[in-house]
């Protein structure tokens, strides 16, 4: 592993963790593509844990609907990781001043029961043998940049795509019952409706998104490990909150998961 390497997450660790707005990653720290941020991504989660997150709990896709691609200009999946210390159980009370800028997404999640890992061309329907429960999910999302938009994609799924954690919803073991495609999700702040999407919104079907995360791990030699949870991408477009907001997210057949965002 090259210094350079360790730099550039070492630079992103520092931030992260003291909650200071990043201008921009100096240009010979910048990850040259896509394949080089995921190996960038590796470097920054050990330095994070190291650093007293702990370990990884599961992960989460960004940029799988049409919404979120036009709202982030953006046009493919990107991955990133959720660390155990972020995950909030509903009904959250979630400090809003630990974010630089916090959004929330609501999503689709899903509690793998099996390993998925190198040596398979995983499928939407290969993907689905190894889900043990779907849920309602708020992913938390931090826009940790001084600008965001003036970001190279690279840099940003180096850093997790803006995860900042999540709240996880009431685990649905039965989900084999739903038509996860057709369920809608809808996002109310403060018992106001800003958003509602399907679950086809997210690459066609939920599971779609999952069987491409798997793909990207095994093209990588890594594995999804049984336990972990997958954030599938949001069907509405981020909202970003406000100290004092509640926010409560629906989504049909799964259930509701909410949070409030004391100052």
């Amino acid at each position: 592993m090259s210094d350079t390497l360790r730099e550039a997450a070492a630079v992103l660790c520092r931030h992260r963790l003291a909650r200071e707005p990043l201008l921009r990653l100096e240009e010979r720290l910048r990850p040259a593509d896509v394949d080089a941020a995921y190996t960038l991504q590796d470097e920054l989660h050990r330095q994070l844990t190291a650093a007293g997150l702990g370990p990884l709990a599961g992960h989460k896709i960004g940029c799988t609907t049409a919404v979120m691609q036009a709202f982030l200009k953006i046009p493919t999946p990107c991955a990133g990781g959720v660390f155990e210390c972020t995950v909030h159980r509903s009904p959250a009370q979630v400090r809003h001043s630990g974010f630089v800028r916090l959004g929330v997404e609501c999503e689709i999640v899903v509690r793998l029961g099996a390993d998925l890992g190198p040596g398979t061309q995983h499928s939407r329907a290969s993907v689905a043998s190894a889900v043990a429960a779907c849920m309602a999910g708020m992913e938390l999302v931090d826009a940790r940049y001084t600008d965001y938009t003036t970001l190279d994609t690279p840099t940003l799924v180096a850093d997790d795509f803006f995860d900042a954690g999540c709240v996880l919803g009431a685990e649905r073991t039965g989900w084999r019952a739903i038509d996860l495609a057709a369920c809608e999700g809808v996002t109310r702040i403060n018992g106001v409706e800003v958003g509602r999407g399907r679950g086809a919104d997210v690459m066609g079907h939920p599971l779609e998104a999952l069987a491409w995360l798997a793909r990207l791990k095994a093209s990588r030699g890594q594995w999804l490990r049984a336990g972990e949870f997958v954030f599938l991408g949001s069907v509405v477009e981020t909202r970003w909150v406000s100290p004092g907001d509640h926010v409560v997210m629906d989504i049909a057949g799964l259930g509701a998961v909410e949070a409030a965002f004391p100052a």
